[in-house]
């Protein structure tokens, strides 16, 4: 079974690599949303997965390195596309989160990207 978690973070950033002109390349924000998948078992016990309060507490450090911040300005995350924010988050969060199993990053309510991992 899955389960999911998800957050809202408010964020400035700027995309160094594309031509010059496009928009993105000027400094902007985002209200990201993030939804962080995790896979287990069903816990016959408790009923669950996972206490959803433990997703939360093992993101909480990204979402105080990411919230109300210029992306560009945090190590790892000076190309901060949709794709790279997913991945550096995944980077992050899979040690402490072994059940991790996907990260979705919307930028927009339209635009987004899904990351699972090491896909080749």
């Amino acid at each position: 079974m899955e389960i999911f978690k998800e957050f809202s973070i408010e964020a400035a950033h700027r995309l160094p690599n594309v031509p010059e002109g496009h928009k993105c390349r000027r400094l902007h924000g985002h209200s990201f949303q993030i939804a962080i998948h995790v896979r287990g078992a069903l816990e016959p016990k408790s009923g669950w997965v996972m206490d959803f309060a433990d997703v939360g507490e093992k993101f909480q450090p990204l979402f105080e390195t990411l919230d109300h911040h210029c992306l560009n300005e945090i190590e790892g995350l000076e190309n901060p596309t949709s794709e790279n924010l997913a991945r550096w988050i995944w980077q992050r969060l899979k040690p402490v989160l072994s059940q991790l199993t996907k990260v979705v990053v919307r930028e927009t309510c339209t635009a987004g990207c899904v990351y699972r991992g090491e896909e080749g």
